[in-house]
């Protein structure tokens, strides 16, 4: 069989099993999908802070040049990594160009052959990828379950490294961070946290707000979610940074970021200070969403996270709730398989600080209507 003979089968399979995937261009729905939770990538105030930090630096470049081993280091880039490393009290950062680049680099290059790697089965895939190239065994543990992540650790060999996210992006879930920490100190295992949906959501992150930095051996955040930008740093000790620079193929081999990029970072960092108005917003609607899906469904166990799910089940069913709530003028989303495990295709709902009570009440009672009449 030939490439493109091969190609078309995959994608005809895609199809048949209502799993295929299309790029759709921006809509005018409320929306209800972005990762844009306090409303930072469509902040007229942060659009301005980032021109006036280009002028008060006329001599940028609008691209890096190179990697940032060959040209495209600057002592702007570095003076970044100071000030996001101080902000989350760790001792240093390394600049990726995107979350997926920082868990790519990180797993693939720190366990080696002979490590074992313990994830979270509902971790993000470029979590797995990573720790796919970097040839060290890797187990999976029950969601959130802490005695099956023991059960694991007591079977492990060579350097251990529980790795888990603190929110889950497909269930808004939060992991047992303070009882995980625990037991890795038990069992002498490295933990490597993911705060890629917490940054902003829960002001620092998770780890800060449990006072666990000193227990953790890597962070992940992003900027491209609560914080309305693009990128992502590994938070960790001094010699971490300078392995990374020497052995994260994710960050030697690509090009820098530009100076655009990094000034939108510093600039959303100087956001957050400034707008505790956009994150009180955004806890008032969590709790209001949690209290509006509570009366219709008492037994929901629903998280402080701006993420929330309702499990449908089938590619097909959940895709035609999607457009039929779409059509009703709300941006959500299906979340088909092979994302998610076949029989838990869900509705995902992003909660944002813009979102007002009334399209919050509106979309609770519309989904709810549309399950009754299943």
């Amino acid at each position: 069989m030939g490439a493109n003979a091969y190609i078309e089968k995959k994608l005809q399979q895609r199809i048949e099993n209502q799993s295929y995937r299309e790029l759709k261009a921006e809509s005018h729905l409320i929306d209800f999908s972005s990762n844009d939770y306090l409303g930072f990538a469509r902040s007229p105030q942060l659009k301005q802070l980032i021109a006036d930090e280009l002028i008060a630096h006329p001599n940028h470049l609008n691209g890096s040049s190179g990697s940032r081993l060959l040209s495209g280091n600057t002592t702007y880039s570095e003076e970044l990594e100071l000030m996001i490393a101080d902000y989350h009290n760790a001792h240093s950062a390394l600049l990726f160009n995107s979350g997926y680049d920082a868990n790519l680099g990180l797993l693939s290059s720190v366990p080696q052959r002979g490590d074992t790697v313990i994830h979270d089965e509902l971790a993000h895939a470029s979590i797995i990828d990573g720790v796919r190239l970097s040839h060290a065994d890797r187990l999976s543990f029950s969601h959130n379950d802490i005695h099956d992540l023991e059960r694991k650790l007591s079977k492990a060999k060579g350097t251990i490294f529980i790795v888990v996210e603190s929110v889950y992006s497909m269930d808004g879930d939060i992991a047992p961070l303070k009882q995980l920490c625990e037991l890795a100190e038990t069992y002498k295992a490295e933990v490597i946290v993911d705060e890629a949906h917490a940054i902003g959501v829960f002001g620092k992150g998770l780890i800060s707000n449990l006072g666990l930095e000193t227990a953790i051996f890597a962070r992940v955040i992003t900027f491209g979610k609560a914080m309305g930008c693009h990128g992502a740093a590994v938070l960790g000790d001094a010699v971490l940074k300078r392995y990374l620079v020497n052995f994260a193929r994710s960050f030697i081999y690509t090009t820098a970021a530009s100076f655009h990029q990094l000034a939108a970072i510093k600039m959303a960092y100087k956001m957050l200070d400034l707008n505790s108005d956009e994150f009180l917003k955004l806890q008032k609607n969590i709790a209001l969403y949690n209290d509006l899906i509570n009366q219709e469904d008492p037994s929901q166990n629903l998280t402080e996270s701006a993420i929330k799910t309702i499990v449908i089940g089938g590619n097909d069913a959940t895709r035609r709730m999607a457009e039929l709530i779409q059509q009703s003028g709300f941006d959500v989303r299906p979340i088909l398989s092979p994302t998610v495990k076949a029989g838990t295709e869900r509705l995902r709902i992003c909660l944002h600080s813009y979102n007002t009570s009334h399209e919050m009440t509106t979309l609770v009672q519309l989904i709810q209507q549309l399950h009754n009449e299943k």
